[in-house]
């Protein structure tokens, strides 16, 4: 049976070049009412795009009914004439977070492994909807609140699609109940210590029943609305930062990473810095730089010249040389790089002596006595040990 969603699935599809003909698709199955609305849709819209399709899923090991949750979908997988794919967690996972990148990790490998070019997801509108409000309370900016977005890749040239993001939840509730489908309910979706959770089941009623009965929809065009945006600063902010960023000629064990020219910088707006500056320090942070980081390092596009920041996650600082800020390693990486020698007296001069030339060098009189007698105290102990 055709229906409206069917046609309008598929023109999303069409139009926005979500997927090609004649591709291997992998469906991420959950068992729950949106998965198995785009599980029918896919397995309707085969014969026109000519795709070969897989079933995978993921077991949490967070309920009891976990495993008998992972042989239903086995089993409509088996009755659909789909090849499944299982992976059960080693242990339960302990946050969202941890699952979420468990999942797409999982994902990613089964789709690699089986030479699948795309992973399909049952995200909708409403899911698009809650992750704006969800972030927006977090303190996200635009990309953030541009939430959702129809495709991204991800490793080893796979592509993550979610072709429902114009169909709410209750069109997904609807096309099941017409087309009979089984859904397994999930009852970690109805335990309120999940903050989606609260704005799944508390908040979005309360707005659509208060304010506007469309918040959903309108929640969910906004983020459309942002995901544009957010391309074009992202690439404009790309090209500033190129401009900006020099690569340094010194020897390979110098402390200086990469110099900013301060004077291109200044020139652009301050969206287009912060974005710049985000960019280059995920370069350099081994987790995503928070707006206090960014901030830190904004202020010194305008700072007067040896001014510095405290040292980053990652081990780096940044300190105002004229017209550059040069992102240096910090100090205490010069442990690494020290011979210690056998004698306790020589050990300390020796290192001593490099800790002030280094001092001298990087930092010149911009660093405090104790910062330096904390050093100094440091080699101490490791040359008695």
């Amino acid at each position: 049976m055709w229906t409206s969603l069917h046609a309008s699935v598929h023109r999303t599809i069409r139009s926005r070049h979500l997927l090609k003909r004649n591709q291997r698709l992998l469906i991420a199955v959950s068992g729950g009412q949106d998965s198995l609305c785009l599980t029918q849709i896919m397995l309707d819209l085969q014969p026109k795009w000519g795709w070969y399709l897989g079933i995978v899923h993921c077991d949490h090991k967070w309920r009891d009914d976990s495993q008998a949750n992972a042989k239903y979908v086995e089993k409509l997988a088996e009755k659909l004439s789909i090849p499944f794919y299982l992976e059960t967690a080693s242990q339960p996972l302990k946050s969202e977070a941890a699952a979420r990148n468990w999942r797409y990790q999982v994902f990613n490998a089964i789709a690699f492994a089986n030479n699948y070019q795309c992973i399909i997801t049952g995200h909708t509108a409403t899911d698009r909807a809650e992750t704006l409000l969800y972030n927006l309370i977090r303190g996200s900016g635009a990309d953030g609140l541009q939430a959702l977005t129809w495709q991204r890749p991800l490793l080893n040239q796979i592509m993550l699609v979610r072709p429902l993001l114009e169909v709410t939840r209750s069109q997904t509730g609807k096309f099941c109940q017409d087309f009979q489908l089984q859904i397994w309910l999930d009852s970690t979706n109805l335990d309120l210590k999940y903050a989606r959770n609260r704005i799944r089941q508390e908040l979005l009623p309360y707005l659509q029943e208060k304010f506007n009965p469309k918040v959903e929809s309108n929640l969910a065009q906004t983020a459309e609305l942002l995901q544009a945006e957010v391309e074009y600063l992202e690439q404009a902010a790309d090209e500033l930062r190129q401009k900006a960023e020099v690569q340094t000629n010194e020897p390979e064990n110098s402390f200086t990473l990469l110099r900013l020219n301060r004077q291109v910088l200044q020139k652009a707006p301050l969206a287009l810095q912060r974005r710049a500056i985000r960019q280059i320090l995920q370069q350099i942070m081994s987790n995503a730089p928070n707006f206090e980081h960014i901030e830190k390092l904004v202020a010194l596009i305008t700072a007067p010249n040896r001014s510095q920041t405290d040292p980053f996650p990652g081990g780096v600082i940044a300190v105002v040389e004229d017209e550059w800020i040069c992102l240096k390693k910090i100090i205490q990486l010069i442990f690494n790089q020290i011979q210690v020698k056998t004698w306790r007296s020589s050990a300390y001069s020796f290192a001593s002596l490099c800790v002030k030339n280094y001092i001298n060098r990087v930092f010149r009189t911009n660093i405090c006595k104790n910062r330096i007698n904390l050093l100094k105290a440091r080699l101490l102990r490791i040359t008695d040990e």
